[in-house]
């Protein structure tokens, strides 16, 4: 009897707790299953409401189903012409020692990915300048296919880079226009995160006009459509497109604490990349318009001392003698309201319009100076003061193993220099072990000016004994090298 007893309590007590644990589970399920539905919502930019539970507590933006199937034929339309990037670089370590003139360097490979985006038939491929920069060789795929790709030009100032695939039928993707996108529209990205191909995300134009200060060239244009879609390393380079499938964007950067998709996503306006293109095919370099001036935004400290009304336009700060503003009649102090009767927001909406703009083009700018309202007509030139299309003339040394061009006008006013010679490309030989990296400008050698690539040429190849070479880095500051030839 007492046995029974025992058994029947002990089926008792087990049933309630396997009930018990049954239930916790349950339990622990349902909320783990809702702080993961929390959790890729969130991800997916639904609004955080409060704490995971039963209730969906998130408010999703609403899709018209027009606009998933708008998803699916964007996706069919942009998808082909997106292409992975590989760019593989040799990278050289000296150890400084005097016998490394002896000795070729040590070197090891380095390979990094990104995207590039077909800009024609005839295999012209849009990416970012920073994809390609410093490489040894360009490796394209393309429907597993791999291709040896030809730098044909690039624009830091824009990070945006051309190269080129033989060939004379690939998919090129329909460019629309960036002047008519609308914050708070739909948009894709697509591209090749973390090695990932052919991915694609969906969000929506945050912003317009963004400048977030990352291009470190001496004349950036930065007014980028900004977007919530997710963008990791590898997309850049690659497509922002529209829900017809239409190129409005190349994906360059992301502005995140972790280096990984964070919501801010930033792409280079396409109207802005059809001229970087165009150019950089055309002439091998963009044909750039220099105003002859520098300005600021004007914020509200700036309003209040100058009794500005609203916020848009920019003040000159300075105007550079015989330059296209001096030449108009431009003075310091002047605010730029409007070019060719559209109002400018702000340096980024006016450095934008710029760059769409040609040497020899009459540009019409409204401004006020004081309490008076003006209009002036300005000329633009190029980097040389000329109203002339430049072709990019590039020295390339076969005795240095190196290539070199002539520092522009703009640039030597710009560092306060004269004449100067800057490094484009180096080779493997002599003037590698030198150490001197790319884009640095040559400006004297043992206190004798540098005024072309061939004198710096005839002088590095006789020279030597004691040999000091000066010139200006990346960052505008004066670097000397010395050496014992």
């Amino acid at each position: 009897m007492n046995l029974v007893k025992t058994v029947v309590v002990a089926l008792i007590a087990g049933s309630v707790g396997v009930f018990g644990a049954l239930s916790y589970v349950d339990r622990n399920m349902e909320l783990n299953q809702s702080k993961e539905v929390h959790q890729v919502l969130y991800e997916g930019n639904s609004v955080d409401m409060g704490i995971p539970s039963k209730v969906n507590n998130t408010v999703q933006r609403k899709i018209d189903p027009s606009v998933e199937g708008g998803f699916v034929e964007a996706s069919k339309l942009s998808t082909p012409s997106v292409v992975f990037i590989k760019n593989v670089s040799n990278v050289r370590y000296s150890s400084g020692h005097w016998m490394d003139w002896f000795f070729e360097p040590r070197t090891s490979q380095q390979v990094s990915t990104g995207s590039g985006v077909f800009y024609s038939k005839d295999g012209y491929i849009i990416t970012n300048n920073h994809v390609i920069e410093d490489a040894d060789e360009i490796e394209v795929i393309h429907n597993k296919r791999t291709y040896n790709a030809e730098l044909i030009g690039t624009d830091p100032s824009t990070d945006l880079a051309v190269i080129k695939l033989e060939g004379n039928d690939f998919p090129l993707i329909n460019l629309g226009s960036s002047e008519g996108v609308q914050v708070g529209e739909w948009v894709l990205a697509v591209g090749n995160p973390f090695n990932l191909t052919s991915t694609v995300t969906a969000g929506i134009v945050s912003a317009k006009g963004r400048n977030i200060n990352i291009l470190r060239d001496k004349f950036p244009i930065e007014s980028f459509i900004q977007t919530d879609a997710a963008i990791n390393p590898g997309n850049s380079g690659g497509a922002l497109v529209n829900v017809k499938g239409e190129l409005i964007g190349i994906n360059t950067a992301i502005l995140s604490r972790t280096g990984s998709y964070a919501g801010y996503g930033f792409a280079i306006p396409v109207d802005i990349v059809k001229k970087v293109a165009s150019d950089l095919i055309n002439y091998g370099e963009v044909q750039k318009v220099f105003l002859g001036a520098e300005y600021i935004d004007i914020d509200s400290k700036i309003a209040q001392e100058l009794e500005v009304e609203g916020l848009n336009g920019v003040i000159i700060t300075h105007v550079q003698d015989n330059w296209a503003s001096d030449k108009a009649g431009l003075k310091k102090g002047d605010i730029i309201l409007a070019i060719n009767d559209k109002v400018i927001e702000g340096k980024s909406d006016l450095e934008e319009r710029l760059g769409y703009l040609y040497p020899g083009d009459e540009m019409v700018l409204k401004i006020k100076r004081g309490d008076k309202a003006m209009v002036k007509n300005v000329i633009l030139t190029n980097r040389e003061g000329t109203t002339e299309v430049i072709k990019k003339v590039i020295y390339k040394s076969e005795s240095l193993k190196v290539t070199f061009e002539k520092v522009s006008k703009v640039e030597q006013n710009l560092l306060g220099i004269e004449g100067g010679v800057k490094v484009v490309e180096i080779g493997a030989g002599f003037f590698s072990k030198l150490d001197i990296p790319q884009s640095f400008i040559i400006t004297e050698i043992n206190n004798t000016p540098i005024e072309s690539p061939e004198k710096l040429e005839d002088i590095l190849v006789k020279i030597r004994g004691r040999v000091i070479i000066s010139g200006i880095n990346s960052r505008g500051k004066k670097v000397y090298y010395p050496y014992m030839f």
